[in-house]
């Protein structure tokens, strides 16, 4: 027996049901994200459920994707959620096209996902986090049952036959007919809301930053009283294609898990100091560390997710207040001195947490809390109103954006967001050194051809730079004038190329001794090593 084939009413009612459900699913959206306006936007259920599915995702994974997408990944992430959901909302359609209540229904498991994610999260306010996607689902469920209700039967039917059966007939059947216009007419209305629902959240979204906004433009950073020394005229190489000794702000490497960037407001920050060997706990404003004696110093940063001859690097001028000042102040000791802390933890307002050793932050290098960038306030990206750096160690373990409370614990006692992730609790910067001229497959010219590149080993710095032309032997690179060991430091080599197929190799010695490993390994636990290498066809 031949199965019955659907009827062509059927396949219309399942589309516009799946139309229907796409609708709905924005309205959700839109209302979500008009609630969030009104809570917090951290709150809204796509940024809930990313940051979630972040803190859920394998490291493997979190580092493909900073490798494959760069600074891109988080645009990526929210697109695949908008994705998912869009495809989610379709199937709930179609079917609440057959099933109209359970359909409908269906909706607000949309809105226990988003609450549970927004509840989860470790910045989270309390129960007010979960009404976006609440009130997000409910409008979308309701929105999906009107719908649904005005779509054409599946078959037509007699006249009165609905009756007989004891059931009511919708409004928009007319006679066994359908009333497209009003199908239509409601459609329309429903976009048309969410839309401007949607473009209302985003303002009320936006202005609630700025407050934050305003108070960075008002920031005026006193002149420091210990100024980084005057960067020597041979800092850089003059080669083009290489790095500027100064990364511009705009430019300067961003990874962190924050998928909605923290507008804090510098006139309602608080910082505050506690934990193991604090003697005196301390709340501090912004007021009171501009208040405080600024140090100004040129450091170089670099992300454990950098791979060899990555671009997540850079340096900048920073400044800010010596951190050990600070925690000497507080009668914090470091271990070696008797101290009962040996990690640092710091706290962002999105809740990630950073774990630094203390011994580190107070052996005397530069560790701060920044406040300004390049000579002006840290861009909001950079971590506005303060972040925290220490030279020598990997960011993860260090540098700590939108920091708002500092906790003295042990290593032993607690671990950090990363930590918790298969990354090495204490990462010191490994010796690396990058060429970044020529390009991997350039084609330059026969003659002399200028090689030249980046390394770096913060608090140690950088001694000798070596190229290797295919198999050959090592030849040493001419070092531009080292700022200071805390920055990365430009190299060249004139290459006396010949024509054919070449691999440029370089290797870099820091002031210990120590020579960059060959030995390959990726960014996980404790970051990339290896020989940065560029493969060139010289014609």
């Amino acid at each position: 027996m031949t199965p019955r084939q659907p009827s062509a009413r059927t396949w219309t009612r399942l589309g516009l049901g799946a139309l229907g459900g796409l609708l709905a699913g924005g309205a959700a959206l839109a209302v979500a994200e008009l609630a969030a306006a009104a809570v917090r936007p951290q709150s809204g259920p796509v940024v809930a459920v990313g940051a979630a599915a972040i803190d859920r995702t394998p490291t493997a994974v979190k580092d493909w994707a900073i490798r494959t997408f760069g600074a891109d990944d988080k645009l990526v992430l929210q697109l695949g959620i908008l994705a998912v959901l869009t495809l989610f909302a379709l199937a709930l359609g179609a079917f609440a096209a057959r099933h109209r209540r359970t359909g409908a229904a269906g909706v607000l498991v949309f809105g226990v996902v988003g609450a549970a994610a927004a509840l989860g999260r470790p910045d989270s306010t309390g129960v007010t986090d979960a009404l976006p996607s609440i009130l997000g689902a409910m409008a979308g469920a309701a929105l999906l049952y009107v719908l649904v209700g005005l779509l054409p039967p599946a078959r037509r039917e007699a006249p009165g036959e609905r009756e007989e059966r004891g059931e009511q007939t919708d409004q928009g059947e007319r006679g066994g007919g359908w009333d497209r216009r009003r199908f239509v007419a409601a459609a329309t209305t429903a976009a048309a809301a969410s839309a401007g629902a949607g473009v209302l959240g985003r303002s009320l979204s936006g202005a609630g930053g700025r407050e934050a906004v305003a108070s960075r433009k008002n920031v005026t950073l006193p002149p420091p009283g210990s100024r980084a020394p005057a960067v020597p005229r041979r800092a850089q190489v003059g080669v083009d294609g290489v790095s500027s000794f100064f990364t511009p702000n705009s430019d300067f490497y961003r990874v962190d898990t924050a998928l909605v960037v923290p507008k804090v407001d510098a006139a309602t920050w608080r910082l505050r100091v506690h934990g193991d060997g604090v003697d005196r706990e301390r709340t501090l404003t912004f007021d009171d560390l501009l208040r405080r004696e600024l140090i100004e110093r040129d450091i170089t940063l670099t992300c454990v997710s950098n791979e060899v001859g990555g671009p997540y690097v850079g340096n900048a001028r920073w400044i800010g207040v010596r951190l050990a000042g600070l925690l000497e102040e507080c009668g914090v000791r470091r271990p070696s001195q008797g101290g009962p802390a040996d990690q640092l933890v710091a706290r962002s307002v999105d809740g990630m947490t950073i774990g630094s050793p203390v011994e580190d932050v107070m052996d005397g290098r530069d560790a701060m809390l920044a406040l300004g960038m390049n000579g002006e306030p840290l861009p909001f990206d950079h971590g506005f109103p303060v972040r925290m750096l220490v030279p020598g160690l990997y960011g993860y373990v260090s540098a700590c954006k939108w920091i708002e409370e500092i906790e003295l614990t042990r290593f032993d006692a607690y671990d950090a967001y990363w930590v918790k992730r298969d990354w090495a609790r204490e990462a010191p910067v490994k010796t690396q050194s990058r060429i970044d001229t020529p390009k991997p497959f350039d084609r330059p010219k026969g003659g002399t051809v200028m090689v030249a590149g980046v390394a770096w080993a913060q608090h140690r710095g950088i001694d000798k730079v070596e190229i290797r032309v295919d198999d050959g032997p090592w030849r040493e690179a001419t070092l531009a004038a080292e700022d200071s060991r805390d920055t990365w430091r430009q190299w060249s080599y004139a290459w006396p190329a010949t024509k054919g197929g070449h691999t440029l190799t370089v290797r870099a010695t820091d002031r210990t001794g120590e020579a960059q490993t060959e030995r390959r390994t990726r960014t996980v636990p404790d970051g990339a090593s290896g020989w940065h290498s560029v493969v060139v066809t010289v014609e």
